[in-house]
């Protein structure tokens, strides 16, 4: 049976992502809107619902609104988080639109403003997270300030309520379920979210109301320029610089310079010369991460660009698994016998390595959930003063009394860097120490001074 809107009367439908619209739509609404010949109707991408309703009613077009189907009525927090002056800033930015993006470092209290702003709006939010890890950690938290009104959605837990903590590939499974069920999208860590993947949670939700927040938005491929339509733009910013000894602790950063044995120095610039003569020679110049798909793109159908590329992939393996990296970490652990230590690496094998040689707890992807949980709970504890890690523990962990941090490499992206001494910056007495340890005479040295000037 097909029922129809009164005459004049344009109807907002939700259908799996996309909005239906009955009836026929403004003009204005035909950019973002196409026939869909099956049902004999406009449609739009869930993400421009916002967008329709502010044509219709510009335009003086009555509608019936039956998109939105929220999980709760209401939300109304038991108490409000106690926000400090910067964080109040930013959510005063963040409520001048109701959308955009919060850049603050590591430990600065992001959680606490997406909290605040939920309790502000007081509607169902959904908040996507990119580990499980994280999942706990928001559920807690916002149980303190929503008492029996925070349910969890990943794995085989799938449990509802007003307010909703699930994961980014939860998330991109489910939204065209959960779309209409919460105004109101909170991204941690937002800058997983233009992924070809993840933005569609973004784009298949009608949520008018969506919070960003990050330590540091940017991606090497450039796609974070997707986030001021997936998001909004960035409304408030905060550098590492600009909160240490006040907010952040106070850190120190020593690079720590070693040298490649004689067999890997050899390789190295045999290696180095295949990829630098080609380059010089094609005058590519790679200004950015992202240029660098050039050379990438090349290796498809010249043999001598598939050659440098070879050759630049076996550099970084030889200097980020460098025998003279394992060495330098018992220095590291020496000199700090009575702290609290994560150590990251870019490679599993050199994490391996690490743990192997000083018996250190190891957590990569391979690492099963319940090991991990041991393990970082063991950490937390105190029952081990140290833990060696790839790139899984860049996010998602929250142990306040880390106080050092080793970084085998330098090569690691900007964003990378911020997420790592962020895990020892969480406001305590005395001084963080972050180490990076880089191989001299080499393209790391350079990429550490990079990072460090723009912190």
């Amino acid at each position: 049976m097909t029922c129809f809107s009164p005459v004049g009367v344009v109807e907002l439908l939700w259908d799996r992502g996309t909005i239906l619209i009955e009836g026929d739509p403004p003009r204005e609404a035909l950019g973002f809107a196409v026939f869909d010949p099956r049902v004999k109707k406009y449609r739009c991408m869930a993400i421009h619902y916002s967008r329709l309703k502010r044509v219709l009613e510009e335009k003086g077009i009555p509608f019936e609104d039956r998109v939105m189907q929220p999980a709760c009525s209401k939300v109304e927090a038991k108490v409000k988080p106690e926000l400090r002056h910067y964080q109040r800033e930013a959510l005063e930015a963040w409520l001048r639109y109701r959308r955009g993006v919060i850049v603050m470092p590591t430990g600065a209290g992001k959680t606490f403003v997406a909290i605040a702003a939920i309790a502000e709006l007081s509607t169902p939010a959904m908040v996507v997270v990119p580990t499980v890890e994280l999942v706990e950690q928001w559920r807690r938290r916002l149980s303190r300030y929503f008492p029996g009104k925070v349910g969890a959605w990943y794995g085989e837990e799938k449990e509802e309520n007003c307010l909703l903590v699930t994961t980014y590939d939860s998330a991109y499974l489910s939204v065209e379920a959960l779309g209409p069920k919460y105004p109101f999208l909170v991204f941690d860590e937002v800058h997983h979210l233009p992924s070809e993947s993840y933005r569609q949670i973004a784009e298949l939700s009608p949520a008018p109301y969506r919070l960003g927040l990050t330590a540091t938005p940017e991606r090497s491929d450039n796609l974070h320029a997707l986030l001021d339509e997936l998001v909004g733009p960035v409304v408030y910013e905060m550098r590492v610089s600009e909160a240490s000894g006040r907010y952040l602790a106070e850190f120190e950063v020593e690079v720590v310079k070693v040298r490649l044995g004689e067999e890997e120095e050899e390789e190295y610039r045999r290696l180095e010369k295949i990829y630098l003569e080609y380059i010089r020679r094609k005058n590519l110049k790679f200004k950015s991460p992202a240029e660098f798909r050039k050379l990438v793109m090349l290796s498809g159908r010249d043999p001598g660009a598939r050659r440098a590329l070879e050759a630049w992939v076996r550099m970084r393996s030889i200097l980020f698994n460098s025998e003279s990296k394992v060495n330098a970490v018992a220095d590291i652990l020496a000199r700090h016998r009575g702290d609290k230590i994560l150590i990251f690496t870019e490679y599993t094998s050199l994490a391996r390595a690490v743990s192997e040689r000083y018996l250190i707890p190891l957590i990569t992807h391979d690492t099963s959930s319940e090991e991990r949980r041991i393990v970082l709970e063991g950490f937390r504890t105190g029952v081990f003063r140290a833990i060696v890690t790839g790139k899984v523990l860049d996010e998602g962990i929250d142990v306040p009394d880390v106080n050092v941090v080793v970084i085998l490499g330098g090569t690691s992206s900007r964003r990378q860097f911020i997420q790592r001494i962020g895990r020892a910056l969480r406001l305590k007495p005395g001084k963080a120490k972050i180490y990076e340890v880089v191989t001299a005479s080499t393209r790391e040295v350079a990429a550490s001074r990079r990072r460090r000037r723009d912190i």
